[in-house]
């Protein structure tokens, strides 16, 4: 037990370093796991993962260590590891964080140390040209069904077609100009499914995807992101991967449903679901959270042009079943919303607050005047 208690003060010693003070996969602070098959300090959830591909762990307060494997954790750690396992990990290839979905992170993992595609012996597959099958959700109903989808980084489009038969030619061609990707597994029903936006004429379309192999599924996502990442390059030629990788995909800032009014504020209240993009600084709305297109899109400028986020009471709202208000008032009008519960409305509240501080940029003027130009549209949208 002496030695037990030694080993155990040895390894919290280690954990004190800068660098195995992260878990080595997914940057979670304080990891009290460790692998001592690879020599790395991870958290509880990516033990798990390592533990599921045989990979020997142990937690570090609750097991007993012998002393050749603290010598082997004292000799390794996450420094050296990572300078062996992502040696050579590309520019654009996502590095999954504490709070994503399980088939990065596992994804990640088996990449990194089972299929040592980052140690820069092998080149990691080239992407210039990815096709293959999907299950996509259609439009009008909740069916999934496969999908051939080409995506082509030479011509920046991802193209899908309907039928087996391509002769017919292309369902739709997308460009990867304003194209995104986010995991969003709980919404879409599969622990692989992929939610890919993108701008068709004045409307933001969604298309809900899945692949069976998470594997592939991880694939065509970084195959996306290497499409966007060479895009950026080229419309940005100056900006430093510093700034173009956040750049590259973005998972929306706040999902869910709220109840909403018309523009004099004594209209029925209807429940919609809302997505705050906090980089195009746009709030959408839709009928379910499974819609082809939004209903409508709020633009949220800055407070020093007339855009304002505050708690509410609505005075005559009739409908609305749920008592906690969101005002957002624009230069145009003030928009009512109704949360269920407090925490919702805190959430909110916080999170269109957080794009309301955000000085704009030169982009953010153009996506405005659009948005303004579908204001018309929208008024008509309200009323149904």
């Amino acid at each position: 037990t002496e030695m037990a208690e030694r080993n155990k003060k040895m390894l919290l010693e280690l954990l004190k370093r800068p660098d195995n003070s992260r878990c080595a996969d997914c940057g979670a602070p304080d990891p009290d796991w460790a692998s001592y098959k690879l020599g790395v300090f991870v958290c509880l959830t990516c033990s798990g993962i390592h533990r599921s591909l045989s990979s020997r762990v142990k937690s570090i307060k609750l097991d007993f260590w012998e002393d050749e494997l603290v010598e082997f954790m004292k000799s390794n750690g996450n420094a050296s590891a990572r300078a062996l396992y992502e040696k050579a990990v590309p520019a654009y290839y996502y590095r999954p964080q504490e709070n994503d979905c399980v088939v990065l992170r596992e994804q990640w993992i088996r990449a990194k140390y089972e299929r040592t595609e980052f140690t820069g012996e092998t080149k990691y597959p080239p992407l210039s040209y990815t096709t293959g099958m999907l299950w996509k959700k259609g439009k009008e109903n909740t069916q999934f069904l496969k999908r051939k989808f080409v995506l082509s980084e030479r011509e920046f489009t991802l193209t899908y077609y309907n039928k087996e038969n391509e002769s017919k030619g292309p369902k739709a061609v997308i460009p990867i100009k304003d194209l995104n990707a986010t995991f969003q597994p709980e919404k879409i029903g599969h622990p692989h499914g992929l939610q890919i936006t993108y701008q068709a004429d004045d409307h933001t379309r969604n298309l809900y995807v899945y692949h069976e192999s998470p594997e592939e599924i991880v694939t065509w996502y970084n195959a996306i992101r290497a499409a966007r990442y060479a895009y950026l390059k080229t419309a940005y030629p100056t900006g430093s991967d510093e700034e173009l990788i956040p750049k590259i995909t973005r998972n929306y800032i706040k999902e869910g449903y709220m109840e909403k009014t018309g523009p004099s504020q004594k209209e029925p209240f209807k429940k919609r679901w809302f997505i705050l993009d906090s980089q195009n600084r746009k709030l959408f709305y839709f009928k379910g959270q499974l819609d082809a297109e939004e209903l409508g899109v709020i633009f949220i400028g800055t407070a020093n042009k007339g855009y304002s986020v505050k708690e509410c009471v609505p005075k005559h709202s009739r409908g609305n079943r749920w008592k906690c208000g969101v005002m957002v008032g624009t230069p145009e009008r003030q928009f009512v919303f109704m949360c269920e519960q407090e925490r919702e409305q805190r959430e909110w509240l916080d999170a269109l607050r957080q794009v309301l501080s955000r000085p704009m940029a030169p982009q953010d003027y153009t996506s405005k005047k659009l948005v303004s130009s579908n204001i018309a549209l929208c008024i008509y949208m309200t009323l149904l």
